[in-house]
C-alpha cells in the first residue's frame, strides 16, 4: 500500500504506507468484546463496550462501501431492544415488582398456557429487567457490526485454510450482502432526493426496494459467472486413504471439542473436559491441514499476521477473560438486581478492563488519504 503526499510546487511523491491489519484480528477483537458482553447485564459496562467499539470503528474503518454498515447494526440493536421491551409489556415478566406503572386489560388464557399472560400490571422492575436483558443482546450485535465494518471480507476469505475455502465463500457472501444492500439503499435514496421525489414512507420504500432487489439479483448472477470462470469447486485428486483420514480426524476432532466443552461446563466433567478439548482441537486442525490438499488455489500477496494483529486480537481476548473473571468473582456487580429497584454501580476494574479494547484505535488507525 502506498500513500501520496503533495510536495512544494504542486508535484506528488509516493511513500510506502503501513500495511492493512489482518482481517482475522478484527474478528477476534470483536468476538472478544461480544463475549465480554455476554458476561454482564450491567448497563454501564454494556454502554462502555458499545462506546469502545464505536470509537475504534470511527478511528480505524476505511471508506469502502462495506465499512458503512456499523450504523445499520446500531439500528438493528435498537430494534432488538424495543422488541424485548414490547414482549415484556405484552406477555408479562417473571420478575416481581411493587412499582406499578400502568395496569393493562388482561386477557384470560387457558390452563395449559400457565406462566404466560397478556396484559395485566406493568411494573418498573419488569421493564428494567427487560432493558438489561435486551441491552446485552444489542451490545453483542453491535460488536459483530464492528467486525463487519473493520474487516475486509474478501481479504478474510483469502486467509482461510484451503479445507474451509468453499464454506468461507458462502459465509463471506452472506456477510457482504448486508453492507452492499445498505450502500444501494443509501445511493438510491440520495438519487431520489436530488430529483425531488419521496424517499421515505410506503411509496418511497416501494420505489427504492425494487431497484435494490434488481441490483442484488444482478450481483448474484455476476458473482456466479465469475466463480464459474475461475474454476470454483475444483478439487485435486488425493488418495482414498487421505480422504478417509481427513474425515476421521475432522469428525473426531469436532466430537472431542463438543464433549470437552460440555465437560468444562459441568461440575462432573472437570477432569476429562480440558484434555478432550485440547485433543479435539489438535485433531480438527490436523484434519483441516490434510483437507487443504484438495483445494487447488493460490494466494496473491497473502496478509501477514504481524505484531499489530497479535496486539489487536489480544486486547479483545483480554477484555473477555477479565470480565469472565469479574463475573465469577463478583457476580452482584456485573449482574445488578432489580428487586429492590436501585441504580446500577460502575465496577472500577471491570470498567478498566473494557478500556483495553481501545488499543486498536492507537495501533491501527486509518491513514489519512
Amino acid at each position: 500500500m502506498r500513500a501520496r503526499r503533495r510536495r512544494a510546487g504542486g508535484t506528488f511523491e509516493t511513500r510506502p504506507g503501513r500495511p492493512a491489519l489482518h482481517p482475522g484480528a478484527w474478528w477476534l477483537w470483536s468476538l472478544g468484546l461480544g463475549t465480554a458482553a455476554t458476561r454482564t447485564t450491567n448497563p454501564l459496562l454494556l454502554a462502555l463496550l458499545i462506546a469502545t467499539s464505536a470509537y475504534v470503528v470511527a478511528a480505524c474503518r476505511s471508506r469502502a462501501p462495506w465499512a458503512r454498515s456499523y450504523s445499520a447494526f446500531l439500528r438493528l440493536a435498537l430494534a432488538v431492544l424495543a422488541v424485548r421491551l414490547f414482549f415484556a409489556v405484552a406477555l408479562g415478566s417473571p420478575v416481581p415488582g411493587t412499582h406499578v406503572i400502568v395496569t393493562l386489560p388482561e386477557v384470560p388464557l387457558p390452563h395449559w398456557a400457565q406462566g404466560i399472560r397478556l396484559g395485566g400490571r406493568i411494573t418498573a422492575e419488569s421493564l428494567v429487567f427487560a432493558c438489561y436483558d435486551g441491552l446485552k443482546l444489542a451490545t453483542l450485535l453491535i460488536c459483530v457490526g464492528a467486525a463487519n465494518s473493520l474487516a475486509n471480507p474478501s481479504r478474510l476469505l483469502k486467509s482461510l485454510p484451503g479445507a474451509l475455502y468453499e464454506t468461507g465463500v458462502a459465509v463471506v457472501v452472506a456477510l457482504t450482502f448486508a453492507p452492499h444492500l445498505i450502500a444501494d439503499v443509501q445511493r438510491l435514496r440520495a438519487a431520489r432526493r436530488l430529483r425531488g421525489r419521496p424517499d421515505s414512507g410506503i411509496r418511497g420504500l416501494l420505489h427504492v426496494g425494487l431497484p435494490v432487489l434488481e441490483g442484488a439479483l444482478e450481483r448474484s448472477v455476476a458473482l456466479a459467472a465469475a466463480m464459474d470462470a475461475r474454476g470454483y469447486g475444483r478439487s485435486a485428486d488425493v488418495p482414498p486413504a487421505v480422504r478417509r483420514t481427513t474425515a476421521a480426524l475432522t469428525l473426531g476432532g469436532l466430537l472431542g471439542v463438543c464433549v470437552g466443552t460440555y465437560g468444562l461446563l459441568t461440575a462432573e466433567g472437570g477432569v476429562y473436559g480440558l484434555p478432550l478439548l485440547l485433543t479435539g482441537v489438535a485433531a480438527a486442525l490436523a484434519g483441516l491441514s490434510l483437507g487443504g490438499r484438495r483445494s487447488l488455489r493460490t494466494r496473491y500477496r497473502p496478509d501477514r499476521w504481524d505484531a499489530r494483529a497479535w496486539l489487536v486480537a489480544a486486547s479483545g481476548a483480554a477484555v473477555a477473560a477479565l470480565l469472565t473473571l469479574a463475573a465469577a468473582g463478583d457476580p452482584a456487580a456485573l449482574h445488578p438486581g432489580v428487586v429492590p429497584l436501585s441504580a446500577p454501580a460502575l465496577p472500577l476494574w471491570p470498567a478498566a478492563a473494557v478500556l483495553l479494547g481501545l488499543l486498536p484505535a492507537l495501533i491501527a488507525p486509518e491513514e489519512p488519504s
